[in-house]
């Protein structure tokens, strides 16, 4: 368990949503077993069998993101966090269709796979258009709090990128207070105003940014370097 402070057991509400057709159901039962996470200390060896760079998302809603980015670095292992079904489900179907076999997956807290893996050990982690938790009483939930992104710098390795992307006002002046406080580890990659407002050419779009700009939200890309 991780001795970080305010790191709470569960970041997450509901974890199904509507009923799984009968090709959804056999993706879960017949591929997941084939790409969970496995049990126990993690490293590449252990999850992918070599000495391949890693990076982790957490929380990759239906998987597009996850599986644009297996697809552009095949050389690279990918971890995909999502405690809800249908989720998961989603990404299933990206990884057969586009036949990746760089992707694995943890149904359940990001925070359990990122306690098993060795500190300095990943390239990038990526938190896209999480929960923003909006109520004041929930704020402890949201994912972006200082335990859980003190794990995230610990676990990234020098010169690794932590990415943050939303489109909920109220998680951006949220996340911008708790990045301040890691100002000197984990560096915010940016020049002008411009370049959190345009997303980069390596960052596939997500079905919740498509509806965000389609309900005419603003949506905020935020890159961070590892000292």
């Amino acid at each position: 368990m991780s001795n970080d402070p305010l790191i709470i057991g569960r970041l997450f509400g509901r974890r199904a949503g509507h009923k799984l057709r009968q090709g959804q159901a056999l993706l879960v039962d017949e591929l997941l077993p084939q790409l969970a996470v496995p049990n126990g200390p993690l490293d590449a060896k252990a999850i992918f069998g070599n000495d391949c760079p890693i990076e982790v998302e957490i929380g990759f809603g239906g998987g597009e993101h996850l599986a644009g980015q297996a697809a552009m670095r095949p050389g690279t292992g990918f971890i995909g966090c999502e405690p809800f079904l249908n989720g998961v489900v989603g990404a299933l179907g990206h990884i057969r269709d586009n036949k990746l076999d760089n992707v694995r997956l943890h149904m359940g807290d990001a925070l359990d796979v990122l306690n098993r893996l060795p500190d300095a050990s990943l390239d990038r982690v990526y938190l896209l258009h999480p929960d923003p938790w909006p109520k004041t009483r929930h704020a402890k939930r949201r994912f972006m709090n200082p335990g859980p992104i003190n794990m995230v710098a610990r676990k990234l390795k020098s010169g690794g990128e932590f990415r943050f992307g939303t489109d909920h006002p109220v998680y951006v002046a949220h996340a911008m207070m708790v990045m301040q406080r890691q100002v000197g580890r984990l560096d915010w990659c940016i020049e002008t105003a411009q370049d959190f407002l345009t997303r980069p050419a390596d960052w596939p779009e997500t079905r919740y940014e498509r509806k965000a700009r389609r309900l005419g939200h603003e949506v905020w890309y935020f890159r961070y370097v590892r000292r």
